[in-house]
Order: structure tokens, then sequence, then C-alpha cells
């Protein structure tokens, strides 16, 4: 799944406004979704509020230190040391960048104030103390530093990201995938201990194939703007073990994985409209599925192969004679 992850970029600004575009940029071109004091240059209280929002809604904290505090806010912090604490206090992970010899820059870009210089000493102390930081004394340095610290933190502390909402699975779905990974695993298991021992009860003791079964599930309706939470509807279907297989069989000549066929069966029982772009996430439920897979096993019409975390449905000579019983046209009676 393609993810992107929301970078804060913290500094003050004035002076290092060339410094801020560069990182921006290879933030970028790194697929990052950077975000800052572009979208409010003018930091004040009444904006505060806005700020830890922003900065709550993002995957990576990355600081920014050259040769000034900043401004003050009424509490004697600066907005950068605020913007720091407080994501500190969420829990973000933090890149700081500091400049290796602030004393070194020109005039115009340091602490001529000795009351703020202490205190860019005392934020340099803090940020320095318990995380990743990289040292820079040219900006040129500064899109290589960002682009090592980064990629090194993403893959030690993966954060949550985004992805294009047409891309992502629903809370359910996955969870209800991660259910059926843990029972293949588990029937694996079982199969790989008892194999030697392992009988199918006979035909003649199970469900006769036009007996019927009760197929029930649900499905997600996505609301049509962002301040309408999204809805679950259920829905339940009865149908034959004949009707059902004619159904499926098809699909399972491309020998799909477990969940693909449990949404397949979904959207063919579900009675909701799979053009509607609001439907989504459709679902049968778990045990069901299992029921599915455990008797077309006992009926000799599937096999199930697993592959890594997941598994496959496969038709077998017998499926798919039967597959073709059910399905061919036949000629008609003259």
């Amino acid at each position: 799944m393609d993810k992107r992850y929301q970078v804060f970029v913290s500094s003050t600004y004035v002076d290092l406004q060339d410094e801020r575009q560069s990182v921006i940029q290879t933030l970028m071109e790194m697929d990052c979704i950077p975000a800052g004091m572009e979208l409010f240059p003018a930091a004040d209280e009444e904006q505060w509020e806005f700020i830890k929002k922003v900065i709550d809604d993002c995957d990576y904290y990355l600081l920014i230190v050259g040769g000034r505090y900043g401004s003050l806010s009424n509490d004697g912090l600066s907005f950068t040391e605020k913007e720091f604490d407080y994501a500190v206090s969420k829990g973000i992970k933090i890149i700081a960048l500091l400049h290796g010899s602030p004393d070194s820059l020109p005039r115009s870009k340091t602490e001529v104030d000795n009351e703020s210089h202490k205190k860019l000493l005392e934020f340099r102390k803090k940020a320095s103390d318990g995380r990743l930081v990289r040292f820079w004394n040219e900006p040129s340095q500064l899109p290589g530093e960002v682009s090592l610290s980064l990629n090194k933190t993403i893959k030690m502390f993966p954060a949550v990201g985004w992805v294009r909402a047409d891309s992502t699975a629903s809370p359910e779905l996955l969870a209800e995938i991660n259910e059926l990974r843990k029972e293949n695993n588990s029937l694996k298991i079982q199969l790989s201990n008892s194999h030697s021992t392992l009988t199918i009860l006979p035909e003649g003791d199970l469900a006769n194939f036009e007996s019927s079964i009760q197929l029930e599930g649900q499905y997600s309706v996505n609301a049509h703007d962002f301040n309408t939470e999204t809805s679950y509807s259920r829905w339940s279907k009865s149908t034959t073990w004949a009707e059902l297989f004619a159904t499926i069989s098809p699909f399972l000549i491309e020998k799909p994985v477990e969940s693909s066929i449990n949404e397949f069966i979904a959207k063919n029982y579900s009675g909701a409209s799979t053009n509607d772009y609001r439907i989504s996430s459709f679902l049968v439920d778990t045990q069901i599925l299992f029921t599915i897979r455990i008797q077309l096993v006992a009926l000799s019409l599937i096999v199930v192969k697993n592959y890594s975390d997941t598994c496959k449905w496969e038709l077998t000579d017998k499926g798919t004679r039967k597959m073709l019983e059910s399905r061919v046209i036949r000629k008609e009676s003259e």
C-alpha cells in the first residue's frame, strides 16, 4: 500500500527561510507531506490551537535550530520551543537538526540579547537529550541530513502515515482478515500434526447439496461529507449449497485468496448495489465463511493452500466437474 508520512517542520522563520525551503523540497521529493509555519507565518496565541491540531496529524517532527531562539509567546517560551514541547508530549518521533557552530553565524542570524541567547542554549540542550540529533554548518548539508535521518527514523519507528481513501481497507475488514489469517495458521498446524490420521466424513453423512445455508455479513456506507461518520449495514440471504457453489466456482478458477472470496460472496448475496461509490467493505461473517470453506473441503470440491500469511482456495478435479455440471448450457430438447 502506498503510504505517505506527514512531517511537521519547526524552526525560527525569518533567519531560516532558505533552509526551510530546502528541507521542505527534500521532504516532497521523499513523497512526504510537509507541514509548518508556512500555513500560519504570523505566529500568535490565537493560532496556537490550530498549530497543535496540525502537529496532532503529523507522523514525525523535524526541528531545525540555527542561531536564534525566536519570537516569544505570552509564557516566555518561543513558539518553536512550544511546538517542540507539544510534539514531545504527544509522543511524536523527533529529528533534531542543530547548527554545529551558531556563534559563527552572521549577526543578523544570531541572538544579540543575552537572555534570548541563554534560552537558545538551554533549548539546544533540551532538544539534544535522548533523541536522534544531526549537526549542520551549511544549508547545503540539510537535504542529505534530512534524507538520512528521516529514512532511519521511519525504518526504526514506522508511523501510521496517510494513504489514498480509495486504497484503504476498513478497520472491520482488516480485523476480519487478521482473524482469517490466525485461523488459517491454526488449521495448518493441526493438519500438519494429524496428517496421517486425518479422515473425511463419507459424503452420505454430509448435508445434502440441495440443502440451504443462511449467509450473513455487513458492508459499509460512506458518508457524503467528512462531518458524518461511516455507517454499517447488515445483510442476510438464504441459498442452497448447490447455488452457492455454482456462483463462486468460476471465481475459484483463478485461485483467489480467501479475503477476495469473502468479498466476492458478500457482493453477490448482500443485495447492495456495487455501483454505488458510497458502499464498500463487503464482508461475510467469519464463522459462516469458515463453514463454507470446511464444507467444500469435506465434499472434496476445493483444497486450501497456505501462502505466507494468507490462503487460497483451489478447485479439485471433482470441483471442476461439478462446476461444469452446474454452469454448462445444455442443448434444448427438440
